[in-house]
């Protein structure tokens, strides 16, 4: 049914596009040929595929004018990847113009006039890109084809502080990568994120993100690595939720920070909330509240694996604590583990960080503040709703019920025309938004000299 919904709009657009300019594509010297119904011609090119119609455009020009209808090749895109239409339209319609992106405004002429038989090509001959992200607790590494990682190491534990750009401890960080990988550097071009830091508006901290980003390239070009794309989590984040504007929420290995982001660029301006906890500090509070009951566990990858798998946010904190919340989970060679209370406690601190002996803003309270703030700057008179979506980042942003609860707590905090939607955003690194990122760019790279790209 979906088959037959989309080549039907595929030959209205396409027979209303000819008629609008007047053209017969078939009235051509090709004999028999030319009695053939648009319709059947069009649906034969689709049955031959992108390689073969592609070959069928040099017969003639009133040919060429059909296999170049970006319709066409919309719909191979449609069948012939394995990411969703939505995501390849985001990727090619937003991402496509490179840094800095376009506004709002222009994105809907550009849309119209892609020429999507080129983009199929530059993305079919596109050989990929080695994803690292770099964070403070945990990295992630892969390839931009694939739908997740494939690999993790423990960054702090293993490499340790990788903000603080020092060149031998970068190399080892990405040499380590690579062999882990079964790669070489020289064969295809990377995208590195790493976590915000440095995160305010003054002299100091732009020159030590510059000197991060510098030495990230620097060592990578050393490894012969053909092009770097470095882009900071935040906005990777938000572009994997489909969007260039809005606030992230990234909640992070040690603090959690609500980042402002317009046309994909971090408003270090406007200001970013941090607040001091993050996904460690909830596994240590799940550690001590387990110590309580006597269960005492020495291993915190053993706590952090309980809470991935058993806690959650109470959407109403008081009345949970009336409710049997007793669930188990069991770990490969440590046994059963039994919480009750523990399961929503965890999470709990994020909004009443008081419970867990914290001194800080909660986290509706770091959002709220961050909207006040983008309301009062009024970065763009033309768009006034770009900081109205809140995009969740981060593992522990995947507890169940946190959207939820954010939801609620900010509805008493700021009024409802402030914020349009809560959602999570599927993944920092993998997805085919980074690989709509990594085409166009990379595209440039074949044959010249190594090519850095900001964001």
């Amino acid at each position: 049914m979906m088959w037959r919904r989309v080549l039907g709009l595929v030959l209205n657009k396409s027979k209303s596009k000819l008629k609008s300019q007047n053209l017969n594509p078939l009235l051509s010297s090709t004999g028999a040929f030319d009695r053939i119904p648009f319709d059947v011609f069009f649906q034969i090119l689709i049955f031959l595929g992108p390689k073969e119609a592609a070959r069928v455009s040099a017969v003639c020009k009133s040919w060429k004018f059909v296999v170049s209808d970006n319709w066409l090749w919309i719909l191979f895109l449609h069948n012939s990847q394995e990411e969703s239409w939505e995501n390849i339209d985001f990727s090619e319609s937003c991402l496509r113009s490179g840094y800095p992106l376009l506004l709002q405004s222009s994105l809907s002429d550009q849309s119209i006039s892609l020429p999507y038989m080129h983009i199929y090509s530059q993305r079919a001959q596109h050989r990929g890109a080695v994803l690292i992200d770099g964070g403070s607790g945990y990295s992630k590494f892969g390839w931009s084809k694939d739908s997740s990682p494939s690999g993790y190491s423990a960054t702090f534990k293993e490499f340790g502080d990788l903000e603080s750009p020092m060149y031998s401890r970068l190399r080892h960080f990405f040499a380590t990568i690579y062999d882990r990988m079964q790669r070489k550097p020289s064969t295809q071009p990377v995208v590195v994120a790493f976590p915000i830091c440095h995160y305010y508006d003054t002299e100091s901290s732009k020159a030590a993100r510059r000197q991060l980003e510098e030495a990230i390239c620097r060592v990578l070009f050393d490894m012969n690595v053909p092009a770097v794309c470095s882009i900071n989590q935040a906005v990777l984040a938000l572009y994997a939720a489909r969007r260039t504007s809005g606030i992230v929420v990234n909640i992070g290995f040690r603090v959690t920070s609500v980042v402002p982001i317009l046309q994909g660029k971090v408003m270090h301006q406007v200001g970013i909330e941090v607040v001091g906890q993050g996904a460690l500090t909830l596994t240590v509070f799940l550690k001590e509240l387990m110590g309580r009951k006597n269960m005492h566990v020495e291993s915190l990858y053993t706590v952090r694996t309980l809470k991935e798998n058993l806690c959650y946010i109470a959407s109403d904190y008081e009345s949970e604590l009336s409710i049997d919340t007793t669930a188990s989970y069991e770990l490969t060679g440590e046994g059963q583990f039994t919480l009750s209370e523990e399961r929503f406690q965890t999470g709990e601190i994020l909004f009443q960080p008081r419970m867990g002996g914290l001194r800080m803003m909660s986290l509706h309270q770091a959002v709220a503040l961050c909207m006040d703030h983008c309301q009062a700057a009024k970065e763009t008179e033309e768009n006034d709703r770009w900081f109205k979506t809140v995009v969740l980042a981060g593992g522990t942003a995947c507890l169940p019920g946190l959207p939820e609860r954010l939801r609620k707590e900010l509805c008493g905090l700021v009024s409802a025309a402030t914020f349009e939607d809560i959602e999570r955003s599927s993944s920092y690194l993998f997805g085919s938004s980074i690989r709509g990122l990594a085409t166009p760019f990379f595209g440039l790279a074949k044959g010249v000299q190594p090519l850095r790209f900001w964001s």
